[in-house]
């Protein structure tokens, strides 16, 4: 009779969580899932990736009906946004995916699901709804929650964060979103096409803190064209509410705003959902930004592992999975599998997007390498153009023997077309491969191509090579 109850013990039923249970138990190990929530799914199905992305779609949708004439089409006011109808479409897509990570198809896979809060009696064993469950290896994969305001004036006021602003009863005449990362700047963007009027409030001197500066700033001054006001190098120092909304006041270099809004959304970042799991009582080492793992995922204790958010490495969906892929390989195969992050993309979906893989500029100056900077803009592509889509650019790092170091693409459908820097950068194929493929005319994906090209190009077309054959094939050359 086996020691344990189960092989395996996933706390988390969110992207990693779902994913190891389901690939735990389809290879024969015995799996336990625990859920804290009422479902499967985690905060990427019901408040962050799904929601968001129906919301932006409808977003731009309402934003393009008022584009005609930019396209020689009528141009047309359309009635204002019943946001209610949105909301219902939004919960109507979550639905649809949430077959998928349903209790009866994890059962069905042979996985036990449970739901409560566990917390860990032993390194073995959690405590769970009265009972006790123990596991020969544990996975903590609770993910994370928008982090709580940054400064105590905040707290003395009501907000809202990505778990609320899919589900408003009502179109806000304005908010103000504390914050400027990717999901602050996303509903941003959305709410402002929507009707919202939108102040962006950020501590720093840039939105899109991790991203080069240029294509940062880019997204900004679209979306300020768009009609969104920012507040940047600013401090909330007070912030109170009443019957006209909250208003909050703002330090920004000594210079006193006031700013006042129906509604407040707080995204400020992430803090790691580790309170509560008996953490301590079994010596799991952690900071703020979340577990601490090793490049196999494990924690201070080797057989429990903590993929996804909890870890505060890489908090996005696609991230979560990878990781415990790597968490199936060590705890079910055994096999010493470790992580490679080299080539992570992400993406913004603001419009146009922004998407990411491997190092930018900042990272290569931190990391003290050596790069030159290629570019090609979309007002160059042909498709951009007929689109009127023609904002942006794509910018290649490589480094000192022109060597792919990362790719920043600020365009149209931008987290598409870095799908072939993806498979271009992990296969190690040649710049002069890419150059040399064909592209289907005119595609967005000819940006990708001519960027290539126009590293090759002056290899090909120089000097040295038109002598030789001028030498070699008796040409008469240009007069």
């Amino acid at each position: 009779m086996s020691k344990f109850d189960y092989d395996i013990g996933v706390i988390g039923g969110g992207a990693a969580g779902l994913t190891v249970s389901s690939g735990a138990a389809q290879l024969g190990a015995k799996t336990l899932l625990i859920e804290k929530e009422l479902r499967l799914g985690g905060d990427c199905l019901h408040f962050g990736c799904v929601p968001s992305k129906t919301l932006i779609h409808s977003a731009r949708l309402y934003h393009n009906m008022k584009q005609g004439k930019r396209f020689g089409l009528p141009e047309i006011v359309p009635p204002e946004v019943d946001f209610k109808l949105i909301a219902q479409r939004i919960q109507s897509v979550i639905d649809i995916i949430q077959v998928h990570d349903s209790v009866e198809r994890f059962n069905n896979l042979g996985v036990e699901v449970k739901f409560g809060s566990p917390c860990f009696a032993d390194e073995h064993v959690v405590n769970l709804n009265g009972k006790r469950f123990s596991a020969k290896s544990w996975v903590i994969a609770t993910g994370s929650s928008s982090a709580s305001p940054h400064v105590d004036a905040l707290k003395n006021i009501s907000y809202i964060t990505n778990k609320e602003i899919f589900s408003l009863d009502h179109l806000p005449q304005s908010m103000i979103v504390l914050g400027a990362g990717p999901i602050a700047i996303e509903m941003a963007q959305a709410f402002s096409r929507l009707g919202t009027k939108i102040s962006v409030v950020q501590r720093s001197p840039q939105i899109l803190s991790k991203e080069d500066k240029d294509m940062a700033d880019e997204v900004m001054v679209i979306l300020k064209r768009e009609g969104v006001d920012f507040y940047l190098n600013a401090t909330v120092t007070t912030a109170e509410e009443n019957n006209f909304g909250k208003r909050i006041t703002l330090d920004q270099d000594g210079t006193t705003t006031q700013l006042t809004a129906e509604t407040l959304l707080l995204a400020q970042g992430r803090s790691p959902n580790i309170d509560n799991l008996g953490l301590d009582t079994i010596n799991i080492n952690s900071t703020p930004r979340g577990i601490v793992v090793d490049n196999r995922m494990r924690t201070s204790h080797s057989h429990i592992y903590a993929p996804g958010d909890i870890n505060g490495s890489f908090q996005f969906t696609h991230a979560a999975g990878y990781e415990a892929g790597i968490v199936i390989s060590n705890a079910i195969f055994h096999l010493p599998r470790k992580t490679n992050t080299r080539w992570m993309p992400w993406c913004t979906y603001t419009e146009p997007e922004l998407s990411s893989i491997g190092m930018n500029e900042k990272q290569a100056r931190i990391a003290g390498v050596d790069y030159s900077i290629w570019t090609e803009t979309f007002q160059e592509n042909d498709r951009a153009l007929a689109e009127g889509e023609e904002s942006g650019k794509l910018k290649l790092l490589l480094d000192a023997k022109e060597r792919p170091l990362g790719v920043q693409i600020l365009g149209p459908r931008a987290g598409d077309l870095i799908g072939e820097w993806i498979a271009i950068l992990n296969s190690g194929m040649k710049l002069s491969s890419l150059a040399g493929t064909i592209h289907p005319y005119p595609t967005l994906t000819e940006i990708n191509k001519r960027v290539a090209g126009s590293v090759i190009s002056p290899k090909i077309f120089s000097p040295t090579i038109k002598k030789t054959l001028r030498f070699l094939f008796k040409l008469q050359g240009n007069h």
